[in-house]
């Protein structure tokens, strides 16, 4: 076999194949086999008709088309590795050429990974948001601890702003009832958010037993992006009472015996998550700066391509129905060309992160071990609301392992690169991330850098 290789662009080739027909005789073998297990020939078991009998019996076209058929994607993949390819996607396969008993040729046009030029890391510079902690914010985190062990009271008096009710909802749009947006006994927290929107005005001030309409444009659904009148009947109205900030509070919800104590610790614990954040922003900064600075040609059908994933991602609760779509977005402000330009956008930054971490990657020599995939896998299943085991056969089954160990490894290679630029507070004092990224001779990543990175490799997903 012969191939060659032409650069078409910076992302992709023509691969030209030639395959004497000397080599394809193993293949002619097979076909043979297959075909005279499919045709029935007087005087002949099932497989056991020599070639010449089935070439008189049914012609030499059908022989050649099981052939040639399953040469290309061999002879493909060989001149691929032969070329030192790195294909992206699946190829444009033409035969230019089929004489029998003499030649096969063809070509096969494919996206490829392009040539990117890396900068000097220690070169980039970022600034990030200081790590600033109030008195207000921890005792914010202790009203958090006292609600978790709050308990909930009857009232006789009108619904406030943070009241637990129990709520009948019906709805109706032009006289049609919405039956997805009808039901009885909803536990609702007055100011969670976590309904229509409009249903905290009308349900503030209202009794227990008081019925109260108002008006709303449904967000998913049927009637998604349509104005609906919408029917609240408040059934009970309850208040959250919270248990007094003192030792004894202190001793029943903690390890600790004073209430002091507590605190300090929910200042440290807050403490850790500001660091993290700030680590997550550096991260983030750092990424910028590299899509800013660095050139990453992007293949358009691998850009197409995760365009439509994330179209057919976002029109999927619509039952794929691209009028609801509209609808939906018309009710949140935006319009469907505003949606699709945002998409593209979005898109095309998500492969050049991709294009470039795997250099990055590359370059750094960098690979995954066994415990790092493994607390990939726990965090995503986690994600998902299913154990381990099941995420992982559900990715074998659909072919993600791969993709998984690639965002992990895409994760340490924007972490290798952000250990050694110089990131600074507002104040222009450099920040410490080696809690976080770890020290650059480090061989394995610690747990900490596979979580701050997390955000960036799932950001990369294709």
């Amino acid at each position: 076999m012969k191939s060659t290789v032409e650069q078409l662009s910076p992302t992709r080739v023509k691969i030209n194949v030639e395959v004497p027909f000397d080599e394809l005789k193993p293949n002619f073998d097979r076909a043979y086999r297959k075909i005279a297990q499919q045709v029935r020939i007087p005087g002949f078991r099932p497989g056991k008709a020599p070639a010449r009998v089935l070439e008189s019996r049914i012609g030499r076209a059908p022989v050649l088309d099981e052939v040639v058929n399953e040469v290309i994607p061999q002879k493909y993949l060989e001149a691929v590795q032969a070329g030192d390819v790195r294909a992206l996607g699946q190829p444009e396969i033409e035969v230019t050429k089929l004489e029998d008993r003499e030649v096969l040729e063809f070509t096969a046009e494919v996206d490829v990974r392009p040539e990117i030029t890396l900068p000097d890391f220690s070169g980039i510079s970022v600034s990030v948001d200081d790590v600033e902690l109030t008195d207000e914010e921890v005792d914010e985190q202790l009203d958090q601890l006292r609600a978790r062990f709050g308990t909930l009271t009857g009232v006789e008096r009108p619904a406030e702003n943070g009241d637990f009710t129990s709520i009948d909802l019906s709805a109706s749009v032009d006289g049609k009832e919405v039956e997805e947006a009808s039901t009885t006994g909803l536990s609702y927290e007055i100011g969670s958010g976590q309904l229509v929107e409009g249903i905290d005005e009308a349900i503030i001030g209202a009794q227990a037993g008081e019925t109260k309409t108002f008006t709303t444009k449904l967000v998913a659904g049927e009637f998604a992006g349509r104005e609906a009148e919408v029917s609240v009947t408040v059934q009970s109205v309850k208040q959250r009472e919270l248990p007094e900030a003192d030792d004894e509070f202190a001793q029943l919800a903690s390890e600790f015996d004073t209430l002091d104590e507590l605190k300090a610790d929910l200042r440290e614990r807050l403490g850790r998550v500001k660091k993290m954040q700030q680590g997550v922003q550096a991260r983030d900064k750092v990424l910028d700066s590299l899509l800013e600075t660095v050139e990453v040609p992007v293949p358009e059908k691998v850009v197409e391509g995760e365009v439509e994933n994330r179209k057919h991602d976002a029109v999927h609760p619509f039952d794929h129905d691209e009028a609801k779509l509209a609808q939906a977005l018309e009710a949140e402000g935006k319009t469907l060309e505003e949606f699709n330009t945002e998409v593209r956008a979005e898109s095309e930054k998500a492969v050049r992160t991709q294009l470039l971490l795997d250099t990055i990657a590359d370059a750094e020599e960098i690979s995954v071990n066994d415990g790092e995939l493994t607390e990939r896998i726990i965090y995503q299943a986690q994600r998902f609301g299913m154990s381990p085991d099941e995420y992982v056969n559900r990715a074998q089954q659909s072919g993600q392992l791969s993709a998984i160990y690639a965002d992990v490894r895409r994760g340490k290679a924007l972490a290798s690169v952000v250990r050694r630029a110089t990131v600074t507070d507002s104040a222009g004092a450099e920040i410490d991330l080696e809690e976080l990224f770890g020290k650059e001779e480090e061989a394995d990543a610690p747990a900490e850098e596979t979580q701050v990175t997390e955000k960036a490799a799932a950001s990369t997903d294709q």
